[in-house]
């Protein structure tokens, strides 16, 4: 307000207008207010935050548990596994190249390969095996044909009859000799020597025998007809004489590298 030549400045002001220089202050009921509803924050309580860095403490124990056992439950391969592997595939290559040299190679593999972690390398325990595997299915089809023979004695053939004794007694045969040559061999002496010489030969006779017999069984059912009998017969004795003649050939092929 201007009164002659001063300037006075009006003092009073609007509720709620600045003062120069101050700044803006809110009505005491607004600060009370604001002072509920704007509580201080204050930290947890000390035991709360024990047991929360127990409870993580604890957790992290149980991660590294569980990671400690499940690492060392993880089978590693060894020096061992892989010996093993290898002295298995050596032994099985072995038993490839050795049947190869009889005259049913891939028979001889199947019916030994089996066998490898027992026969290894050593050619005395594949032709032991071998006779083994030989003298189990000539006991099979002994008692095979052992069977048909008796029920033959009701039937209305009797050149039947005739031709299964027959082939029965041929097989009891086989069986006996192909036993004692399984006998011979787990007695067998150092190689090279005379009574290695000696034992040999007895096994590739008795083998040789073996194989005859086994030949003869069927000779007798030439005279019979053709039917379900005299098929299943023939083919299982062809079968047998497979095996033994392989076996012979693992027999001999070990006596010759037995006496260089």
């Amino acid at each position: 307000m201007k009164i002659g030549s001063r300037v006075y400045k009006n003092q009073y002001q609007c509720p709620g207008s600045l003062i120069p220089g101050k700044p803006k202050q809110p009505p005491s009921e607004v600060r009370r207010a604001t002072a509920n509803t704007n509580p201080k924050i204050t930290s947890p309580p000390l035991l709360l935050r024990n047991k929360n860095v127990k409870i993580t403490i604890a957790m992290k124990t149980l991660l590294l548990a569980f990671l400690f056992f499940y690492l060392h439950s993880i089978p590693a391969l060894s020096s061992a596994d892989y010996d093993a592997s290898t002295t298995a595939s050596n032994a099985t290559d072995f038993i490839r190249t050795s049947c190869s040299a009889t005259l049913y190679p891939d028979l001889c593999f199947s019916s030994l390969s089996g066998y490898a972690n027992a026969i290894q390398q050593d050619p005395a325990r594949l032709a032991r095996t071998a006779i083994g595997v030989s003298l189990s299915r000539a006991r099979h089809m002994a008692a095979f044909v052992s069977n048909l023979s008796r029920e033959s004695d009701y039937g209305a053939d009797p050149r039947a009859s005739a031709a299964l004794h027959d082939c029965f007694s041929n097989m009891g045969d086989a069986v006996d000799e192909i036993r004692d040559s399984l006998d011979q061999m787990r007695k067998l002496v150092a190689p090279g020597s005379e009574s290695f010489r000696f034992q040999m030969g007895n096994v590739q006779t008795w083998m040789s025998a073996a194989l005859t017999d086994e030949e003869t069984c069927t000779d007798g059912l030439g005279d019979v007809g053709d039917g379900p009998m005299k098929e299943a017969v023939c083919e299982r004795a062809a079968n047998v004489k497979k095996f033994t003649s392989n076996a012979l050939a693992l027999v001999n092929s070990y006596a010759e590298k037995g006496t260089n």
